[in-house]
Protein backbone atom coordinates (compact mmCIF):
# COMPACT_ATOMS: atom_id res chain seq x y z
CA UNK A 1 0.00 0.00 0.00
CA UNK A 2 1.32 3.68 -1.40
CA UNK A 3 1.83 5.66 1.74
CA UNK A 4 0.52 9.03 1.44
CA UNK A 5 2.93 11.71 1.16
CA UNK A 6 5.53 8.96 0.26
CA UNK A 7 7.72 8.32 -3.09
CA UNK A 8 8.73 4.97 -2.52
CA UNK A 9 11.60 5.67 -0.06
CA UNK A 10 11.39 9.60 -0.13
CA UNK A 11 9.12 12.10 1.46
CA UNK A 12 7.53 12.33 4.59
CA UNK A 13 6.63 15.06 7.33
CA UNK A 14 10.12 15.19 9.46
CA UNK A 15 9.56 18.85 11.19
CA UNK A 16 9.34 19.57 14.74
CA UNK A 17 5.89 19.34 17.29
CA UNK A 18 5.67 23.17 16.63
CA UNK A 19 5.44 23.33 13.00
CA UNK A 20 3.24 19.72 12.73
CA UNK A 21 0.03 21.86 14.04
CA UNK A 22 0.58 23.95 10.71
CA UNK A 23 1.49 21.30 8.41
CA UNK A 24 -1.56 19.19 9.53
CA UNK A 25 -3.99 22.02 8.76
CA UNK A 26 -2.50 22.83 5.45
CA UNK A 27 -2.96 18.64 4.94
CA UNK A 28 -6.24 18.69 5.75
CA UNK A 29 -6.94 21.83 3.72
CA UNK A 30 -5.29 20.53 0.66
CA UNK A 31 -7.62 17.30 0.79
CA UNK A 32 -10.54 19.37 1.27
CA UNK A 33 -10.19 21.44 -1.65
CA UNK A 34 -7.91 19.90 -4.34
CA UNK A 35 -10.67 18.06 -5.34
CA UNK A 36 -13.55 20.70 -4.71
CA UNK A 37 -15.30 21.89 -8.41
CA UNK A 38 -15.61 25.26 -6.97
CA UNK A 39 -12.34 25.81 -6.44
CA UNK A 40 -10.70 24.14 -8.93
CA UNK A 41 -13.39 26.19 -11.52
CA UNK A 42 -11.71 29.40 -9.71
CA UNK A 43 -8.20 28.20 -10.22
CA UNK A 44 -8.39 27.39 -13.52
CA UNK A 45 -10.20 31.21 -14.36
CA UNK A 46 -7.22 32.70 -12.69
CA UNK A 47 -4.46 30.34 -14.90
CA UNK A 48 -6.80 31.74 -18.08
CA UNK A 49 -7.25 35.46 -17.27
CA UNK A 50 -4.66 35.84 -14.84
CA UNK A 51 -1.44 33.84 -15.86
CA UNK A 52 -2.33 33.54 -19.67
CA UNK A 53 -2.88 29.80 -20.07
CA UNK A 54 -2.00 27.94 -21.78
CA UNK A 55 1.44 28.45 -22.48
CA UNK A 56 2.74 28.12 -25.71
CA UNK A 57 4.35 25.55 -27.26
CA UNK A 58 6.72 26.91 -30.12
CA UNK A 59 8.47 24.78 -32.39
CA UNK A 60 12.39 25.98 -32.72
CA UNK A 61 12.51 25.37 -35.98
CA UNK A 62 16.32 27.08 -36.50
CA UNK A 63 17.04 25.02 -33.76
CA UNK A 64 16.22 21.87 -35.05
CA UNK A 65 18.24 22.89 -38.26
CA UNK A 66 21.21 23.93 -36.60
CA UNK A 67 21.15 20.87 -34.08
CA UNK A 68 20.19 18.40 -36.83
CA UNK A 69 18.60 15.95 -34.50
CA UNK A 70 15.04 15.71 -33.88
CA UNK A 71 12.51 18.42 -34.25
CA UNK A 72 12.27 20.69 -31.45
CA UNK A 73 9.80 22.57 -29.46
CA UNK A 74 10.07 24.84 -26.69
CA UNK A 75 7.17 25.17 -23.98
CA UNK A 76 6.78 28.90 -23.27
CA UNK A 77 6.82 29.04 -19.69
CA UNK A 78 8.19 32.14 -20.08
CA UNK A 79 4.79 33.98 -21.15
CA UNK A 80 3.30 33.63 -18.69
CA UNK A 81 2.41 36.96 -16.22
CA UNK A 82 5.71 37.30 -14.30
CA UNK A 83 8.02 35.70 -16.24
CA UNK A 84 8.09 32.35 -15.56
CA UNK A 85 6.34 28.90 -14.36
CA UNK A 86 5.95 29.98 -10.84
CA UNK A 87 3.02 31.84 -11.08
CA UNK A 88 1.18 28.57 -11.26
CA UNK A 89 1.79 27.10 -7.36
CA UNK A 90 1.60 30.66 -6.34
CA UNK A 91 -2.03 30.90 -7.79
CA UNK A 92 -2.99 27.80 -6.27
CA UNK A 93 -1.42 27.95 -2.79
CA UNK A 94 -2.35 31.79 -1.96
CA UNK A 95 -5.90 30.69 -3.37
CA UNK A 96 -6.07 27.93 -0.66
CA UNK A 97 -4.53 30.44 2.00
CA UNK A 98 -7.84 32.81 1.08
CA UNK A 99 -9.93 29.70 1.46
CA UNK A 100 -8.05 29.34 4.91
CA UNK A 101 -9.21 32.47 6.08
CA UNK A 102 -5.34 33.37 6.85
CA UNK A 103 -4.28 36.92 6.44
CA UNK A 104 -0.47 36.89 5.57
CA UNK A 105 1.88 35.37 3.09
CA UNK A 106 5.20 33.80 3.89
CA UNK A 107 7.68 32.62 1.10
CA UNK A 108 11.35 31.77 0.48
CA UNK A 109 13.10 32.60 -2.68
CA UNK A 110 16.23 32.13 -4.51
CA UNK A 111 16.23 34.12 -7.98
CA UNK A 112 13.13 35.81 -7.48
CA UNK A 113 10.42 34.35 -9.60
CA UNK A 114 8.69 32.66 -6.84
CA UNK A 115 9.09 35.95 -4.73
CA UNK A 116 7.92 38.33 -7.17
CA UNK A 117 5.01 35.73 -8.47
CA UNK A 118 3.63 35.24 -4.79
CA UNK A 119 3.99 39.17 -4.06
CA UNK A 120 1.63 39.57 -7.12
CA UNK A 121 -0.54 37.15 -6.25
CA UNK A 122 -0.58 38.37 -2.61
CA UNK A 123 -1.19 42.07 -4.25
CA UNK A 124 -4.09 40.79 -6.33
CA UNK A 125 -5.94 39.06 -3.53
CA UNK A 126 -5.37 42.47 -1.25
CA UNK A 127 -3.21 39.94 1.63
CA UNK A 128 -0.01 40.76 3.36
CA UNK A 129 3.28 39.15 2.05
CA UNK A 130 6.95 38.89 3.23
CA UNK A 131 9.65 37.40 1.27
CA UNK A 132 12.75 35.76 2.90
CA UNK A 133 15.62 35.69 0.67
CA UNK A 134 19.36 35.40 0.96
CA UNK A 135 21.43 38.48 0.89
CA UNK A 136 23.82 36.72 -1.70
CA UNK A 137 20.38 36.19 -3.93
CA UNK A 138 19.38 39.49 -3.35
CA UNK A 139 22.20 40.74 -4.83
CA UNK A 140 22.53 39.03 -8.26
CA UNK A 141 18.65 39.64 -8.42
CA UNK A 142 18.76 42.76 -7.21
CA UNK A 143 15.87 43.96 -10.15
CA UNK A 144 13.22 41.08 -8.46
CA UNK A 145 14.27 42.32 -5.16
CA UNK A 146 12.44 45.97 -6.35
CA UNK A 147 9.94 44.20 -8.40
CA UNK A 148 8.75 42.33 -4.98
CA UNK A 149 9.14 45.77 -3.32
CA UNK A 150 6.43 47.94 -6.00
CA UNK A 151 4.24 45.12 -5.25
CA UNK A 152 3.78 45.64 -2.03
CA UNK A 153 5.87 42.65 -0.26
CA UNK A 154 8.36 42.78 2.42
CA UNK A 155 11.68 40.99 1.29
CA UNK A 156 13.92 40.44 4.32
CA UNK A 157 17.60 39.51 3.38
CA UNK A 158 19.42 36.64 5.70
CA UNK A 159 22.52 36.60 5.76
CA UNK A 160 23.27 33.26 7.96
CA UNK A 161 24.91 30.08 6.36
CA UNK A 162 25.67 31.12 2.63
CA UNK A 163 23.31 33.72 2.45
CA UNK A 164 21.06 31.89 -0.31
CA UNK A 165 18.24 29.67 -1.32
CA UNK A 166 18.51 27.27 1.59
CA UNK A 167 19.43 30.14 4.15
CA UNK A 168 15.85 31.74 2.71
CA UNK A 169 14.02 28.66 3.56
CA UNK A 170 15.51 27.76 7.10
CA UNK A 171 14.21 32.06 8.13
CA UNK A 172 11.06 31.12 6.55
CA UNK A 173 10.09 27.55 8.40
CA UNK A 174 10.93 29.82 11.80
CA UNK A 175 8.80 32.61 11.32
CA UNK A 176 6.09 29.92 9.99
CA UNK A 177 6.65 28.24 13.71
CA UNK A 178 5.51 31.25 15.28
CA UNK A 179 2.88 32.52 13.40
CA UNK A 180 0.94 29.33 12.00
CA UNK A 181 -2.67 31.44 13.42
CA UNK A 182 -2.14 34.06 10.63
CA UNK A 183 0.34 32.66 8.20
CA UNK A 184 0.52 30.68 5.11
CA UNK A 185 3.83 29.41 4.21
CA UNK A 186 4.18 29.26 0.00
CA UNK A 187 6.75 27.17 -0.77
CA UNK A 188 8.22 27.45 -4.06
CA UNK A 189 9.20 23.93 -5.36
CA UNK A 190 8.12 20.32 -5.02
CA UNK A 191 10.16 19.94 -1.41
CA UNK A 192 9.14 20.03 2.06
CA UNK A 193 7.15 18.20 4.00
CA UNK A 194 3.85 16.43 2.99
CA UNK A 195 1.58 17.94 1.22
CA UNK A 196 4.27 20.79 -0.43
CA UNK A 197 5.75 17.89 -2.42
CA UNK A 198 2.58 16.39 -4.23
CA UNK A 199 0.69 20.33 -3.72
CA UNK A 200 2.93 21.96 -5.60
CA UNK A 201 3.22 19.24 -8.43
CA UNK A 202 -0.57 19.17 -8.44
CA UNK A 203 -0.30 23.15 -9.33
CA UNK A 204 2.48 22.96 -11.60
CA UNK A 205 1.16 19.85 -13.63
CA UNK A 206 -0.77 21.68 -16.03
CA UNK A 207 2.39 22.63 -17.72
CA UNK A 208 2.55 19.02 -19.00
CA UNK A 209 -0.71 18.30 -19.37
CA UNK A 210 -1.10 21.16 -22.03
CA UNK A 211 2.59 20.07 -23.61
CA UNK A 212 1.10 16.49 -24.05
CA UNK A 213 -2.09 17.64 -25.55
CA UNK A 214 -0.48 20.78 -27.94
CA UNK A 215 2.06 18.18 -28.92
CA UNK A 216 -0.78 15.14 -30.30
CA UNK A 217 -2.00 18.51 -31.78
CA UNK A 218 0.65 19.40 -33.85
CA UNK A 219 2.72 15.81 -34.46
CA UNK A 220 -0.44 14.01 -33.80
CA UNK A 221 2.09 11.43 -31.45
CA UNK A 222 4.42 11.94 -28.03
CA UNK A 223 7.72 13.29 -27.69
CA UNK A 224 10.76 10.96 -27.46
CA UNK A 225 12.33 13.41 -24.97
CA UNK A 226 11.24 15.96 -22.73
CA UNK A 227 13.71 18.21 -21.10
CA UNK A 228 13.72 20.68 -17.85
CA UNK A 229 16.35 22.27 -15.60
CA UNK A 230 16.35 20.91 -11.89
CA UNK A 231 16.57 22.71 -8.71
CA UNK A 232 14.28 22.23 -5.72
CA UNK A 233 12.57 20.75 -8.93
CA UNK A 234 8.63 22.03 -9.92
CA UNK A 235 9.09 23.39 -13.57
CA UNK A 236 10.53 19.94 -14.24
CA UNK A 237 7.86 17.88 -12.46
CA UNK A 238 5.26 19.94 -14.10
CA UNK A 239 6.31 19.02 -17.20
CA UNK A 240 7.04 15.42 -16.48
CA UNK A 241 4.22 14.73 -14.76
CA UNK A 242 1.97 13.69 -17.37
CA UNK A 243 4.18 11.76 -19.18
CA UNK A 244 5.53 9.30 -16.21
CA UNK A 245 3.17 6.73 -17.79
CA UNK A 246 4.38 6.85 -20.93
CA UNK A 247 7.36 4.51 -20.91
CA UNK A 248 8.47 5.08 -24.55
CA UNK A 249 9.04 9.36 -23.82
CA UNK A 250 12.59 10.25 -22.26
CA UNK A 251 12.44 12.58 -18.97
CA UNK A 252 15.83 14.48 -18.23
CA UNK A 253 16.33 17.02 -15.59
CA UNK A 254 19.56 19.19 -15.82
CA UNK A 255 21.16 20.16 -12.55
CA UNK A 256 23.41 22.72 -11.39
CA UNK A 257 27.47 21.90 -12.24
CA UNK A 258 28.61 25.07 -11.17
CA UNK A 259 32.08 25.02 -11.61
CA UNK A 260 32.26 21.17 -12.16
CA UNK A 261 31.17 18.15 -10.34
CA UNK A 262 35.05 17.37 -9.37
CA UNK A 263 34.93 20.84 -7.21
CA UNK A 264 32.90 21.87 -4.01
CA UNK A 265 31.46 24.18 -6.29
CA UNK A 266 27.94 22.80 -7.49
CA UNK A 267 24.77 22.16 -6.79
CA UNK A 268 24.29 18.88 -8.45
CA UNK A 269 22.51 17.15 -5.90
CA UNK A 270 21.77 13.77 -7.66
CA UNK A 271 25.22 13.77 -9.44
CA UNK A 272 26.73 13.96 -6.06
CA UNK A 273 24.24 14.04 -3.25
CA UNK A 274 23.43 11.34 -0.64
CA UNK A 275 20.22 10.21 1.30
CA UNK A 276 19.01 12.48 4.11
CA UNK A 277 16.95 14.56 5.98
CA UNK A 278 16.40 18.11 5.47
CA UNK A 279 13.78 20.54 5.45
CA UNK A 280 11.27 18.28 6.70
CA UNK A 281 11.65 15.60 3.55
CA UNK A 282 13.90 12.36 3.30
CA UNK A 283 15.72 12.90 -0.05
CA UNK A 284 18.88 13.21 -1.34
CA UNK A 285 21.17 16.25 -0.29
CA UNK A 286 24.71 17.44 -0.56
CA UNK A 287 26.39 16.42 2.36
CA UNK A 288 29.52 16.61 3.91
CA UNK A 289 31.63 13.56 5.83
CA UNK A 290 29.20 14.09 9.15
CA UNK A 291 26.25 14.56 6.92
CA UNK A 292 25.61 18.23 7.60
CA UNK A 293 24.22 19.94 4.91
CA UNK A 294 26.77 20.99 2.40
CA UNK A 295 27.88 24.94 0.80
CA UNK A 296 26.61 24.85 -2.63
CA UNK A 297 27.38 27.09 -5.99
CA UNK A 298 25.49 27.89 -9.25
CA UNK A 299 25.65 30.63 -11.39
CA UNK A 300 22.25 30.27 -10.92
CA UNK A 301 20.29 31.60 -7.68
CA UNK A 302 17.38 29.29 -8.57
CA UNK A 303 19.48 26.34 -8.75
CA UNK A 304 21.91 26.54 -6.02
CA UNK A 305 19.57 24.38 -3.39
CA UNK A 306 21.77 22.28 -1.84
CA UNK A 307 18.90 19.27 -2.08
CA UNK A 308 15.75 17.85 -4.28
CA UNK A 309 12.40 17.44 -3.99
CA UNK A 310 11.55 13.53 -2.96
CA UNK A 311 9.72 12.34 -6.24
CA UNK A 312 12.64 13.49 -8.28
CA UNK A 313 14.81 11.29 -5.91
CA UNK A 314 12.06 8.49 -6.71
CA UNK A 315 12.41 8.82 -10.06
CA UNK A 316 15.94 9.32 -10.57
CA UNK A 317 15.99 5.69 -8.20
CA UNK A 318 14.08 3.87 -10.28
CA UNK A 319 15.43 5.01 -13.45
CA UNK A 320 12.10 6.89 -15.16
CA UNK A 321 14.32 9.74 -15.51
CA UNK A 322 17.36 10.84 -16.19
CA UNK A 323 19.52 13.64 -14.63
CA UNK A 324 22.65 15.57 -15.85
CA UNK A 325 24.85 17.99 -14.53
CA UNK A 326 25.50 21.26 -16.89
CA UNK A 327 27.98 23.74 -15.78
CA UNK A 328 27.97 27.23 -15.73
CA UNK A 329 29.65 27.86 -18.73
CA UNK A 330 27.44 25.32 -20.53
CA UNK A 331 24.74 27.47 -19.08
CA UNK A 332 25.78 30.83 -20.00
CA UNK A 333 26.99 29.33 -23.95
CA UNK A 334 22.90 27.87 -24.14
CA UNK A 335 21.99 31.10 -22.86
CA UNK A 336 23.52 33.16 -25.54
CA UNK A 337 22.84 30.26 -28.02
CA UNK A 338 18.89 30.26 -27.63
CA UNK A 339 18.85 34.29 -27.45
CA UNK A 340 21.14 34.47 -31.03
CA UNK A 341 19.13 31.51 -32.88
CA UNK A 342 15.61 31.77 -32.10
CA UNK A 343 15.48 35.32 -30.32
CA UNK A 344 14.28 33.64 -26.88
CA UNK A 345 16.46 34.97 -23.99
CA UNK A 346 15.69 32.26 -21.31
CA UNK A 347 16.04 32.61 -17.67
CA UNK A 348 19.72 31.19 -16.61
CA UNK A 349 18.30 28.48 -14.68
CA UNK A 350 15.89 27.24 -17.91
CA UNK A 351 19.41 27.85 -19.96
CA UNK A 352 20.61 24.57 -18.26
CA UNK A 353 18.05 22.69 -20.12
CA UNK A 354 18.76 24.33 -23.29
CA UNK A 355 22.14 23.13 -22.47
CA UNK A 356 21.25 19.34 -21.87
CA UNK A 357 19.10 19.64 -25.11
CA UNK A 358 21.91 20.97 -27.01
CA UNK A 359 24.35 17.63 -26.21
CA UNK A 360 21.18 15.31 -26.27
CA UNK A 361 19.88 16.38 -29.71
CA UNK A 362 22.58 15.34 -32.06
CA UNK A 363 22.03 11.86 -30.33
CA UNK A 364 18.48 11.83 -31.88
CA UNK A 365 16.63 11.28 -35.41
CA UNK A 366 15.29 13.28 -37.54
CA UNK A 367 12.19 11.34 -36.85
CA UNK A 368 11.76 12.33 -33.20
CA UNK A 369 10.34 15.30 -30.84
CA UNK A 370 12.08 16.82 -28.36
CA UNK A 371 9.76 19.11 -25.87
CA UNK A 372 12.28 21.74 -23.46
CA UNK A 373 10.46 23.51 -20.94
CA UNK A 374 11.59 26.78 -20.74
CA UNK A 375 10.78 27.70 -17.04
CA UNK A 376 11.16 31.64 -17.33
CA UNK A 377 12.41 34.31 -19.23
CA UNK A 378 16.43 35.65 -19.11
CA UNK A 379 15.59 39.48 -18.28
CA UNK A 380 16.88 39.12 -14.51
CA UNK A 381 20.05 37.75 -15.44
CA UNK A 382 20.92 39.56 -18.82
CA UNK A 383 23.30 41.94 -16.51
CA UNK A 384 24.96 38.77 -14.34
CA UNK A 385 25.68 37.09 -17.60
CA UNK A 386 27.20 40.36 -18.64
CA UNK A 387 29.51 40.53 -15.52
CA UNK A 388 30.49 36.88 -16.40
CA UNK A 389 31.81 37.92 -19.58
CA UNK A 390 33.61 40.80 -18.63
CA UNK A 391 30.87 43.29 -19.88
CA UNK A 392 30.59 46.65 -17.60
CA UNK A 393 27.18 48.02 -18.97
CA UNK A 394 27.42 51.24 -16.60
CA UNK A 395 31.16 51.87 -18.62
Amino acid sequence: MEKIGRFGDFGGQYVPETVMNAVTELQAAYDKYKNDPEFLAELRDLYHNYAFRPSLLYYAEKMTKDLGGPKIYIKREDLNHTGSHKINNALGQVLLAKKMGKKRVIAETGAGQHGVATATICAYFNMECEVYMGREDMERQALNVYRMNLLGAKVTGVDSGTATLKDAINEAMRDWATNIETTFYCIGSVMGPHPYPTMVRDFQKIIGEEAKQQILAAEGKLPDCVVACVGGGSNAMGIFYDFIPEKDVRLVGAEAAGRGVDTDQHAATLTKGDLGIFHGMKSVFLQNDEGQIAPVYSISAGLDYPGIGPEHAFLNSTGRADYVAITDEEAVQAFEYLSRVEGIIPAIESAHAVAAARKIAPTMKPDQIMIINLSGRGDKDVQQIARYRGVNLNA
